[in-house]
């Protein structure tokens, strides 16, 4: 087992944390992994781009077996869009904590969604004394009518200790291939040291079942003072979460200045934040990169300068046959669209495509479309398609 410990010294990790949503610098890099330093984009892109909607602050969007899609915005609205960008705003939504980085998060469908219609969402609610943290909660999904809503929402996993702040709530949500499991990317919430403190849920990914239970062959469910949810540890922002066409989880996550990080997530692994990272913290003080700590699992990818990565995809339809099985990544400082290419357990940025905007979420659309939302106000959904 990982050297996890309890705790350790918050002396060496105060830093300025001053933007966790996409700031540029230079850091260190690391030499058995790709460290990007000279990706050059693709001036000519092999698709298309249709704009169907647009919307404020959007978040995260999935699909609905009939096409239509769901989409969240920031402040605390969810949409049902269909093919044409026609909006229905849905009502019964949860009351969002909403600003800084805070409000509105994931949307996923259950696996079983098409008899129980369940749609799993996360937020940020508020706490006492102006602390606050995310959620995820499940609701039934009610189309029939002209008034589509969520009912019986009821929350199934929160973030523990809510803390002051606004940051790096992370809240992103996959299921596993087989449905089985509900996996929640929780982001250390600028606080450095949780993130390896087995005593809370920041800075890690968990493991339930759909229903927010705790399965019993969790890795650390034996250890004491940890709490039982955890899978992983040693995350900072975690702003993508997905599985491969060989069911392992993958996560991307943000660095603090620079050395943003895609990680195959293990089974009980460390991936040493804040002990180690490829980057530095913001106010210049270095810190250690992966190399020096073998104990912790290394990147597979790790961008210098930074992409400020957000959203997470791997692409299996037909419309782009060369790039079956490639993750796709949205970027916000870099305001571009990266295709990771996989060699094994080996990863590399194959391709960056300059979009021209913060992109915030990746998604692929049931005819094997590339959908990609941008940020901020105003933010479209666009429809990827290969050039004719």
């Amino acid at each position: 087992m990982r050297n996890i410990g309890l705790s350790f010294s918050i002396a060496i990790l105060m830093a300025a944390c001053t933007n966790g949503d996409g700031a540029q610098a230079n850091g260190n890099g690391a030499e058995e992994r790709q460290t990007l330093t000279d990706i050059s984009p693709v001036d000519r892109k092999p698709f298309e781009t249709t704009a169907i909607a647009s919307f404020d602050e959007p978040w995260a969007m999935t699909f609905l077996p009939d096409g239509r899609m769901l989409v969240t915005e920031k402040a605390g609205r969810l949409q049902l869009v269909d093919a044409k960008g026609q909006k229905t705003e849905i009502s019964g939504v949860p009351e969002v904590d909403y600003g800084g980085q805070g409000g509105f998060g994931d949307v996923v469908l259950a696996p079983d969604f098409a008899t129980s219609k369940m749609v799993y969402l996360s937020w940020v609610e508020a706490g006492d004394n102006d602390t606050r943290g995310a959620v995820v909660g499940r609701a039934r999904l009610e189309l029939a009518g002209q008034k589509p809503s969520l009912k019986n929402l009821n929350i199934i996993w929160k973030q523990n200790p809510k803390v002051i702040g606004r940051g790096h709530f992370s809240h992103r949500i996959a299921f596993s291939p087989d449905g089985k499991y509900l996996f929640i990317g929780s982001g250390e919430r600028q606080k450095f040291a949780p993130a390896q403190n087995m005593a809370t849920n920041l800075g890690k990914i968990v493991r339930l079942y759909p229903d927010g239970t705790v399965p019993k062959d969790n890795p650390f469910i034996d250890l004491e003072g940890a709490l039982p949810e955890i899978w992983s540890l040693g995350h900072r922002n975690i702003l993508g979460l997905a599985f491969d066409s060989k069911g392992r989880l993958w996560n991307q996550e943000m660095g603090p200045r620079d050395g943003d990080e895609l990680n195959l997530v293990l089974r009980g692994a460390n991936y040493g934040y804040p002990i180690v990272s490829e980057g530095n913290h913001y106010d210049g003080r270095k810190i250690p990169n992966h190399d020096t700590h073998p104990e912790f699992e290394a990147p597979k990818v790790a961008w210098v300068p930074t992409i400020a990565p957000s959203g997470l995809i791997f692409y299996s339809g037909d419309l782009f046959p060369a790039w079956k099985d490639s993750a796709f990544i949205g970027g916000l400082a870099s305001q571009a669209l990266i295709r990771v290419s996989f060699d094994g357990d080996s990863a590399k940025e194959a391709e960056r495509f300059l979009m021209g905007k913060r992109i915030r979420e990746v998604e692929q659309g049931p005819e094997g479309a590339i959908y990609v939302l941008e940020d901020g106000e105003g933010g479209r959904m666009l429809k990827l398609t290969p050039t004719k």
